[in-house]
């Protein structure tokens, strides 16, 4: 097997986090910043996170259930948020590509002028949607480069994502999706099936 699929196939979800290990904020950075090379929609990169370590903070997070214990003994805490307005980057965005040399002005230009047609007159609701899709596709990446270093990790959904948004005072148009839960595993991870590939794919 590859080392990809190696790595796929050793990634867990774990639940009981040895509180002892820290990791330093360096070491987050570094993950966010390969992470965030996962493709988003029109490459508006609708992605937020708040990365919490502080003890204080970890165990004032709104999470539900058995969640309340992982968190407190986890490393560190990632929350994923979205962002409706992420539309509003694209001139700064495409700049970057055209001073990359990566597209040429004129398909910058297109390319901005149709996200301001398109994105602004979507109803909330959907934004919302593009930028939670966008956040399952970096969130993979951050479980993998972790693991590729040895880090463990689970993602949660169980919390209170109002409460959560008072909490950290997050503006309108952000919006959390989802927490991410980083340190070294204290006990073994549980393994999992899966379905059958012919219960859940047709070939046409």
């Amino acid at each position: 097997m590859s080392e990809l699929v190696t790595l796929m196939n050793e990634r867990k979800s774990v639940r009981v986090f040895d509180p002892s290990f820290k990791i330093n904020q360096e070491s987050l950075e570094e993950l966010l910043a390969h992470a965030i090379s996962a493709p988003s929609s029109s490459n508006l990169q609708s992605w937020r996170f708040i990365a919490i370590q502080d003890e204080a903070m970890k165990k004032a997070l709104p999470v539900f259930g058995n969640n309340r214990k992982i968190v407190e003994n986890a490393s560190a805490v990632i929350a994923v948020l979205g962002d409706t307005e992420a539309y509003k980057n694209v001139e700064e965005i495409y700049t970057q590509n055209v001073e990359a040399g990566y597209m040429d002005q004129s398909i910058a230009d297109r390319t901005i002028s149709n996200t301001h047609q398109f994105y602004p007159g979507q109803p909330k609701e959907g934004l919302m949607n593009i930028a939670s899709y966008d956040a399952g596709l970096i969130s993979m990446q951050l479980l993998l480069l972790a693991k590729e270093r040895e880090l463990d990790t689970i993602v949660m959904g169980g919390f209170d994502k109002a409460a959560f948004a008072k909490q950290f005072e997050l503006e309108e148009n952000i919006f959390p999706i989802t927490l991410i839960a980083i340190g070294k595993s204290a006990a073994p991870a549980f393994n999992t099936t899966r379905l059958p590939l012919e219960r859940v794919v047709k070939f046409y």
